[in-house]
């Protein structure tokens, strides 16, 4: 029986193998000043925000939700913390502590909409994505905030062991997410909530309070990824932070093979799948290829990747072999 991360890896192995081949470039790597620089390093800078987007996307979706919000909630956070510092002289651990409020709050509006107030969760987020975004351009009246903060740009510029912090973010995100899901009764419930909503509550397990956090985790890790972001250009971009993102970490869940009908969550796949889209992007990059066309080629390659992990794709290979041995 394969495991659950094969296809995911298959694919990921392969789109490196391409790369290190036929991409000039791709596998340098040099030391200065202490850092390690290279393509492969960028890999996990710039993918940061996304597998943080993942990591969190992976929860709700375990759950049986959705959440289209996670990219206007970065802008959001990011925006908060820039203006806390330029326009209010606040110390950097304030506004980074104010943004994280931020981002549970919209999360905690998310998760309450969704269980006490009945509402679909694609609309309550879609409204959030909206909402989100306009008050983040409202706040900085739409404009670019510029920052100097270096205890505020080492989130996203800074090194520690010779690697980027962001790495080091995400590996800690992604184990207290990945420890709550196997080693507490947490991860449990929400694959129990998840996979039968009706028969966990009347287990007796408090459906609604579970899925609020789950929601409200979920938006913290869009908050930590808008800090990364802000940080790594020095300033709180509000039209363009995030702008898609909800998609790519969707996608990122999907392709490392968490249902989107809810039940049990495969947190290293997603990160794979989050590590395969950083990938591709960077490849076209490389490449030339305009930011129209990188979207048309990356949901193709996105498609095709999880359409191998279908029932109908195995039925398909089952047709064929015997066909191939004859």
């Amino acid at each position: 029986m394969k495991s659950r991360n094969f296809w995911p890896l298959v694919g990921l192995a392969v789109l490196l193998v391409f790369n290190l081949l036929f991409t000039p470039g791709f596998a340098h790597m040099e030391l200065r000043d202490g850092r390690l620089f290279g393509t492969l390093v960028d890999l996990f800078q710039n993918g940061a925000p996304v597998m943080l987007l993942a990591t969190g996307m992976t929860l709700v979706i375990a759950l049986g939700g959705i959440d289209l919000s996670v990219g206007s909630v970065m802008a959001l956070a990011g925006a908060v913390a820039a203006l806390l510092i330029t326009e209010h002289a606040q110390p950097a651990a304030l506004a980074l502590g104010a943004a994280l409020l931020v981002g549970l709050l919209a999360g905690g509006i998310n998760g309450a909409l969704v269980t006490y107030g009945g509402v679909q969760p694609i609309i309550v987020t879609l409204v959030m994505l909206v909402t989100g975004r306009g008050l983040a351009q409202t706040l900085t009246q739409d404009q670019k905030v510029r920052f100097e903060s270096p205890a505020f740009e080492y989130l996203g510029n800074g090194t520690l062991l010779g690697l980027p912090v962001p790495m080091f973010i995400v590996a800690a995100v992604a184990l207290l997410v990945g420890l709550a899901l196997r080693r507490t009764v947490l991860g449990l419930y929400v694959e129990a909530i998840g996979g039968n909503p009706k028969t966990a509550r009347l287990s007796g397990l408090r459906v609604d309070a579970i899925r609020v956090v789950v929601y409200m985790a979920c938006a913290l890790c869009a908050a930590v990824a808008g800090l990364i972001a802000a940080a790594d250009i020095k300033e709180a971009d509000v039209a363009n932070a995030g702008l898609y993102l909800e998609l790519d970490a969707i996608l990122a869940v999907v392709l490392g093979g968490t249902s989107l009908t809810g039940g049990r969550a495969n947190l290293v796949g997603s990160l794979i799948g989050a590590l395969f889209i950083q990938t591709l992007t960077t490849m076209l990059q490389m490449k030339g290829v305009i930011t129209e066309h990188t979207l048309i080629i990356k949901a193709i390659v996105a498609l095709a990747v999880c359409f191998v992990q279908t029932a109908a794709f195995e039925h398909l290979l089952q047709r064929l072999r015997p066909a191939t041995g004859a």
